[in-house]
């Protein structure tokens, strides 16, 4: 009997752990990565010719780097590592992957996927703006290419990586101008006995506000964000504090996030319902405990499921991999399963503190003035969205995307659909939830022409 043909996609933290679970029992899976290198986004390494030391490049978590990038390298020979690959289409047990403009179809009896997550974006007047980027593109320019996105910084959105970010440009020496949170900082304070359940999580991000206070770098709350400036490039940020007062910022770049978002396009590709987490006002895959989908062969695990972090990333990684051994009849050690699992309950419990601490500012999206740019790839402003819902008849977001394009572009809607839903929502008067979501669609990322055409499945 042939060997089960297993696919992981991802090599982040939930990847790897998922890949080394499986490689232990026997199993040889095949392991794609857009990367050169595995780390995932946390544990990004810069290419070999750039090599720095460990705890220059990730700090707190350079022990933790270390030992996920050393089990990485254990596994050689053990899997089939493809890096700089993409998978971008789904379907029928059949994973289609591109490299180096040549496509290839790899049927799979079983698939992870850990596909890990990205900014969640609200659009801000200017945002286009040459000298924009969001914080997972401000920390790639530090960590893989050692250089900085600007010579004096804003830091403009909410939640854990704002403050990540922030302190790892200060740190390397970088002009910080201001760390602006739209979350309250009362928000912060009531979630605290939620985020004590991870004491040393909550001790780093103190750690991370105090260094950026005691090198004088300015830390707003509650803040509004309402037009980044300039004539041909950024110039300043204006916003609103809490208090209602206009302010004015002098930069030359600005990195964007409020929190992140899960990637989900391959996820629903293969098939696997969505459930509305009004917590986080944004849809997820359903899964199991263990990180079963309903559809039978598919597993997910880590940030592309919930955001909860590199840590319980890994936890998740191989309760993925001992929940698809099980179901292959190689049942894991029940013990072992087990504390796995007690591991992401208190990881789940963390991240209710997470969402009630960084809510996602819906308010300032549904605020979105008509003539800002909604969706950057179509160029499709609030007003014209707002116009599709309530002259055009488009109460749900596939509907809108059909009269309007918003969300057709090259990201799938990854930087402007959830702002999308939350505009849509509050012009036709519905629930977010009624709004629905973006559908997947393959290619979940842009493929050249001649690489589609090469295609022989």
């Amino acid at each position: 009997m042939s060997a089960p043909k297993v696919v992981v996609v991802g090599a982040g933290p939930a990847g790897i752990r998922a890949a080394e679970r499986l490689a232990a029992a026997g199993l040889r899976p095949t392991v794609i990565d857009e990367a050169p290198r595995a780390g995932g986004q946390i544990y990004r390494r810069p290419p070999e010719e750039h090599a720095r030391d460990h705890r220059a490049l990730y700090g707190f978590d350079a022990g933790r780097a270390e030992a996920l990038h050393a089990s990485f390298a254990a596994l050689s020979g053990r899997i089939d590592h493809r890096p700089e690959t993409l998978a971008w289409n789904l379907r029928d047990k059949v994973l289609h992957v591109a490299r180096d403009g040549l496509s290839e179809a790899l049927p799979f009896d079983a698939l992870v996927l850990a596909t890990g997550a990205t900014d969640r974006l609200l659009p801000v007047a200017g945002w286009t703006k040459p000298g924009c980027y969001t914080l997972g593109g401000a920390q790639i320019a530090l960590k893989a290419q050692g250089c900085a996105i600007g010579t004096r910084t804003v830091f403009l959105g909410t939640g854990p990586l704002l403050y990540l970010v922030a302190f790892q440009y200060a740190a390397a020496g970088a002009g910080v101008a201001a760390v602006l949170d739209t979350a309250p900082f009362a928000g912060q304070i009531r979630a605290l006995p939620k985020l004590a359940i991870r004491p040393e999580f909550l001790a780093r991000g103190l750690y991370f506000r105090a260094a950026l206070a005691a090198k004088g770098i300015p830390v707003a709350h509650g803040v509004t964000p309402l037009a980044i400036e300039g004539a041909e490039g950024v110039e300043r940020l204006r916003w609103r504090d809490k208090a209602g007062r206009e302010r004015v910022t002098e930069a030359d770049a600005v990195g964007l996030g409020f929190h992140l978002r899960s990637e989900t396009q391959l996820a629903d590709l293969a098939g696997c319902p969505f459930t509305f987490d009004a917590a986080t006002r944004s849809w997820r895959p359903e899964v199991d405990e263990d990180g079963r989908s309903p559809r039978e062969g598919v597993y997910l695990a880590g940030d592309g499921i919930r955001i909860l972090g590199a840590d319980a990333a890994e936890t998740a990684g191989r309760l993925a991999a001992l929940a698809l051994l099980a179901d292959l009849g190689r049942a894991p050690p029940e013990a072992e399963v087990r504390a796995a699992r007690r591991v992401m309950r208190k990881m789940a419990r963390f991240r209710d503190g997470l969402a009630e601490a960084f809510p996602w500012p819906a308010h300032l999206a549904r605020g979105i003035a008509d003539d800002t740019l909604l969706c950057r790839c179509e160029a499709i402003t609030a007003g014209e969205l707002r116009e599709a819902a309530r002259a055009k008849g488009a109460p749900e977001l596939n509907r809108a995307k059909a009269l309007s394009r918003v969300g057709m572009g090259r990201c799938q809607g990854r930087f402007c659909g959830q702002a999308a839903a939350e505009i849509l929502a509050e012009a036709t008067g519905g629930a977010l939830d009624a709004a629905g979501r973006l559908r997947g669609q393959a290619p979940v990322k842009p493929l050249s022409i001649a690489t589609v055409a090469g295609d022989a499945p």
